[in-house]
Parts: structure tokens; sequence; C-alpha cells
């Protein structure tokens, strides 16, 4: 199977981060974690990602805030799928980072999920990853059954109270 790579700007991104970490260990997934700058290490960043594919990982997840260039720096030295995750700052409330992220030019795609959002940043790389391997799709089927199962007791739960208020 292959890895995810989880690249961070800074460390103090690691505690949003680190729900998209448990979320892959979750799934089975191995990833890495890194700090990469977009602005201080650009080569750095640039040969990770040019050597990524060769290096046995699937998805790129790139975490950053503020201008938010990671993700983007990532995904124009790779052919394989970068995800973003724009990261909340004391400045703008992430709208900065949710903006340099998402917008991308043409031919460089990065895909990018909500302001510190890191779960859904790895339950989708673990969709991208599931597109080939049937044991991810399955585990991903069942916890999509523990969603709806979720939200109908919640449901009924509600309903009883709602029943409750009315007598």
């Amino acid at each position: 199977m292959k890895k995810v790579a989880v690249i961070m700007g800074s460390d103090s991104d690691f505690p949003v981060v680190s729900g998209a970490v448990k979320t892959l260990n979750e799934y089975g997934v191995q990833c890495e974690v890194h700090i990469m700058s977009a602005h201080r290490t650009p080569e750095q960043a640039a040969e990770f990602s040019a050597n990524a594919r060769k290096n046995g990982f699937g998805v790129i997840i790139a975490a950053a805030g503020k201008a938010a260039h990671l993700a983007g720096v990532l995904a124009a030295h790779t052919t394989i799928p970068v995800i973003g995750i724009p990261i909340k700052s004391s400045t703008l409330d992430g709208l900065d980072a949710l903006l340099a992220t998402v917008q991308m030019p043409k031919g460089i795609p990065v895909a990018t999920v909500a302001i510190d959002g890191a779960d859904n940043a790895a339950i989708l790389a673990v969709q991208m990853l599931a597109l080939s391997d049937d044991d991810l799709a399955e585990k991903l089927a069942q916890d999509k059954i523990k969603m709806k199962d979720g939200v109908a007791k919640k449901d009924a739960a509600i309903q009883e109270k709602v029943a409750e208020l009315l007598k």
C-alpha cells in the first residue's frame, strides 16, 4: 500500500495535523510527518515532492497558515494528489490560508479541505488510496454505515425529547 506524506509549514501546525495522523493510523495507512517551508526551505520541499512517487507515497497532505503556499509548491513538483489543509491563524482566522491554498493555477491542482480540516484531509487521502485498495474501500464503507447509524440514533433520541416537550 502507498503511504501518505503529511507536511506542515511549522511545528505550530502540529495540533491540527495530529488529527490527520491519527485518522490515517486508524485506517492502517502508513504516513511520514515532516516540517518544510515553501518560503524558508523551498528546495527541500521541491525535492521531497519530486521524489514522492519514487519513495512510495500515494498522496501528500500539506498544512500551512497565512500565505499558505506549501501545498502549491509541493503540487508543482509532483504528479501525485496533494491535499491542502489551510491552518487558522491569528490575523484573518484562516481565510488567507484558505484562499492561498484553493486558488491554484491551471495544471497545479490542490484538493483543499476546510480550515483546520485535518481529519477530512486524511479521509480524502484514504479515499484516493482506496481506488486501488479494496480493503481500504471496505473500511470506508463500514465507516459510512456507522455514521448513518449514529445519525439514526440521534434522530430517535430527538424524537423522544420532542414528544416529551409536547406532552
